[in-house]
């Protein structure tokens, strides 16, 4: 998961840093002392889990979280327990009382790591791939996707109407968001969708009338996958 954490007080961002760094489900920490960096960061980047303090000299917490368009799975860090009900509202994972142990931290990161997971096949029973485009979140239809591109730091989904959707994320990030036995990475630029490829040749694959290569680090992986 990629977090991200806001508090007015440098060394809470510290521990949290710290404490994320010690757990294999967290796979990036951006901690924040100002609410507008925080919110610029959300804008940009595609975020799955965020530790938020309440109460800050700039800004409530709650207020900032009910302000985003975008809302990421929430766990509070604060050291007041009367916002407990607050939380509950805004379905918040956890509720850490400072200072916490790096037990507790642990027991509610996996608390976020199960209902991140309940999410995605929840979307996938669904048939739907919710992502974050430029507009906020856009509902894809999983049957309709041909293939999904890499470009740097934004993904291309190609669809079969001919449309395509751009979202500011990677390819190792959306793969775990997609039915595993129907989508494969192929090359470091491209995952396919099996049911869409119609031919399989030398050194690609193709998908109507589109060649997609395939690297050489893959083609065992993709026979296999295929068979």
């Amino acid at each position: 998961m990629k977090a991200i954490a806001l508090d007015d007080e440098p060394l809470a961002i510290q521990i949290i840093e710290s404490f994320c760094k010690k757990v294999p489900l967290i796979e990036s920490i951006q901690g924040f002392t100002n609410s507008s960096m925080a919110a610029s960061h959300l804008r940009a980047e595609a975020v799955d889990l965020m530790f938020l303090d309440i109460n800050m000299p700039s800004v409530n917490g709650l207020d900032f979280f009910r302000s985003l368009t975008v809302k990421p799975l929430l766990i509070l860090t604060t050291s007041y327990s009367e916002f407990a009900l607050d939380g509950y509202e805004l379905s918040a994972i956890d509720y850490l009382l400072k200072p916490f142990s790096f037990d507790r931290f642990l027991k509610a990161v996996e608390k976020a790591q199960k209902q991140s997971e309940l999410l995605k096949l929840n979307s996938a029973l669904g048939g739907l791939l919710t992502i974050k485009a430029d507009l906020g979140l856009v509902q894809v239809p999983i049957q309709d996707i041909l293939y999904i591109e890499g470009l740097d730091n934004y993904i291309k989904i190609h669809l079969e109407d001919g449309n395509f959707v751009l979202s500011r994320n990677t390819l190792k990030a959306i793969l775990n968001d997609l039915p595993t036995q129907q989508f494969f990475r192929i090359h470091k630029s491209y995952i396919v969708s099996k049911s869409k490829i119609n031919y399989i040749g030398t050194k690609y694959v193709k998908i109507g009338t589109i060649e997609l290569p395939f690297g050489k680090s893959y083609e065992a992986d993709l026979k296999g996958f295929l068979k």
